[in-house]
């Protein structure tokens, strides 16, 4: 079972900066991580991907270029640095687990796909 926290949100202004934390219970080393966020009114979706063995990433358009996603496996930990905010990046962002994987994962940017998940954290990008 994996647990997962998520930390790090808050209010910026557009164009700043947040970096997020998702920190696991327990070994993330077999696990993709991903970042999803939801709007109010808008449907989840997706945001990055990590895999577990060989840390390979994926974006989605929409943040290609802004954030960056990394992973501290000696701490049990995901980051999402964000960067260029914009208004649009307002969204609580979440974290979630697929696996466990031992060879072979791909880093899903596909939400059912994951079967753990933290309780996310709000972002609001504002002036």
């Amino acid at each position: 079972q994996l647990r997962l926290v998520e930390s790090g949100g808050g209010l910026v202004q557009p164009g700043g900066s947040l970096r997020l934390s998702c920190a696991a219970s327990g070994s993330t080393l077999a696990y993709d991580i991903g970042w999803f966020r939801q709007a109010p009114g808008k449907e989840r979706e997706a945001v990055s991907s990590i895999t577990s063995n060989t840390g390979s990433t994926n974006y989605a358009d929409a943040v290609k270029g802004r954030f960056t996603i990394s992973r501290d496996n000696a701490k049990n930990t995901v980051y999402l640095q964000m960067n260029s905010l914009k208004p649009e990046d307002t969204a609580v962002y979440y974290c979630a687990g697929d696996g466990p994987w031992y060879s072979g994962s791909y880093g899903s940017l596909r939400d059912y796909e994951y079967d753990y998940w933290g309780q996310g954290t709000q972002v609001t990008v504002s002036s």
